[in-house]
């Protein structure tokens, strides 16, 4: 029971936090280009693959920004979680393939996929665009993504 809670991922999302996680990851993501510091794409690299995994639970950025939103006055907008975890999973691989790179081949390479973060990241806090929700419903409208994985997702309209 408990573990099954720890590695779920919530649905709905309130579309706030999701926003707010958005500007740490865009903050992060144009820190790492600025500094050349590894270990920030270490950390960057965990909190995707952490809330994959668990939502906000296990992330320190999703910690952080249910605690903020909790705080603010802004009303609470939910919207289905698993367009939400599918972009989460799509930047695990980017940053995952950046961390990949930059071990291997060096920075400046790797920054491209982190440039890729910078612009999504910044597309999701700044208009609400979520690229990876995009790509979700696009899949789901193809039957790559069977409409069980999300009902709620069944009459998907981009922003």
């Amino acid at each position: 029971m408990f573990l099954s809670r720890l590695f779920s991922f919530p649905n709905p999302v309130n579309e706030i936090t999701a926003r707010t996680v958005a500007g740490m990851v865009l903050a992060l993501s144009v820190l790492i280009v600025c500094t050349d510091e590894v270990w920030l794409l270490v950390f960057l690299t965990y909190g995707f693959l952490a809330r994959v995994i668990s939502g906000p639970t296990l992330s320190v950025m999703g910690q952080t920004a249910v605690r903020i939103v909790r705080i603010l006055p802004f009303k609470e907008r939910l919207v289905p979680g698993p367009p939400k975890r599918f972009a989460q999973g799509i930047g695990f691989v980017v940053s995952g393939t950046s961390l990949v790179l930059w071990l291997t081949m060096g920075s400046t390479i790797a920054k491209i996929g982190v440039a890729l973060l910078i612009l999504f990241s910044a597309m999701e806090c700044i208009l609400g665009v979520c690229a990876g929700c995009i790509a979700f419903g696009i899949l789901m409208k193809m039957g790559v993504v069977p409409e069980s994985v999300c009902e709620e997702c069944r009459n998907f309209k981009v922003n």
